[in-house]
């Protein structure tokens, strides 16, 4: 296989993984339930804002779809070439592949065609590329950046904790295995450099979507983010809505036995008339 006869292959990894990466779940989520979440709170259709501004419960689903998100494309392109290597080498297609559309779908998230190129910040979805690219990574670091977002309550340094370590273990896992071992082969700098960029490029991506981010983290101003608390003050606010409704059908429950009363007596007072009248 060389890049001459694959490029209407990959101009179509290109164009699917884009269009992917272009649905909102966050969006479709709070429409779904009436709402717009680039209405509500920071206004970022991602899993933070969803979280904080309508439960736990849409942020985690928020969060699994966006996830899903990066490791379908990711993992159809890379499933796709299976094990074939280009001509002449030992460069396997499917990596370049697979890098492809983990960059695009990530793209197309923070710059969606079907909202006006105003998307989320991409984190869930590198989060999916990574994990398919070297899962192993992406869970330890996945791990590390929950703790430090429950310690420290700084989402957006957690979120490159999360992203940036499994990217430079790709580009170091790519030379070492790959470029070094390759002997000769007439395009192997412009395999690696396609491939590097790619992989930087979705990392590159990510941190000018945190742009407001990293300025705030810089002044000191970063936005908290206590999930505990948040889980806390939405069940807080469903037992107090609970105990509204109980209060209410309390309420009701009064002016129904004060009505029942009523009929009672009018019916009593009704059969003394009668009774009178027939006397």
């Amino acid at each position: 296989m060389n890049f001459a006869t694959l490029w209407w292959v990959f101009a179509l990894i290109i164009i699917c993984s884009y269009l992917i990466g272009s649905v909102n779940n966050a969006i479709m989520i709070s429409k779904i339930a009436g709402k717009d979440v680039r209405k509500m709170g920071s206004g970022n259709p991602g899993t933070m804002n969803i979280s904080r501004s309508m439960g736990l419960k849409a942020g985690v689903l928020t969060l699994a779809l966006d996830v899903l998100k990066g490791v379908i494309p990711t993992l159809a392109a890379s499933f796709l070439f299976k094990d074939r290597v280009f001509d002449n080498s030992i460069l396997p297609v499917p990596v370049l592949a697979k890098y492809m559309a983990g960059f695009f779908v990530v793209f197309g998230h923070i710059f969606p065609v079907f909202y006006k190129f105003k998307g989320g910040k991409g984190i869930a979805t590198t989060i999916g590329v990574f994990f398919v690219c070297n899962w192993y990574i992406s869970l330890i670091f996945g791990a590390v950046a929950l703790a430090f977002i429950l310690i420290t309550r700084i989402g957006s340094m957690g979120s490159f904790l999360a992203t940036t370590p499994p990217a430079i273990f790709s580009v170091i896992e790519l030379y070492n295995e790959y470029y070094l071992a390759e002997p000769v082969f007439e395009y192997k700098l412009a395999y690696f450099i396609f491939t590097d960029a790619f992989i930087i490029g979705i990392i590159a991506l990510t941190w000018i979507a945190h742009r407001k981010n990293i300025q705030r983290l810089l002044s000191g101003d970063e936005h908290p983010t206590d999930w505990l608390q948040m889980f806390k003050d939405r069940k807080l606010k469903k037992s107090k809505s609970e105990a509204d409704v109980a209060s209410q059908d309390e309420v009701g429950a009064e002016e129904l036995d004060d009505s029942v009363v009523s009929v009672e007596v009018f019916s009593e007072e009704k059969e003394e008339e009668e009774i009178q009248d027939e006397d």
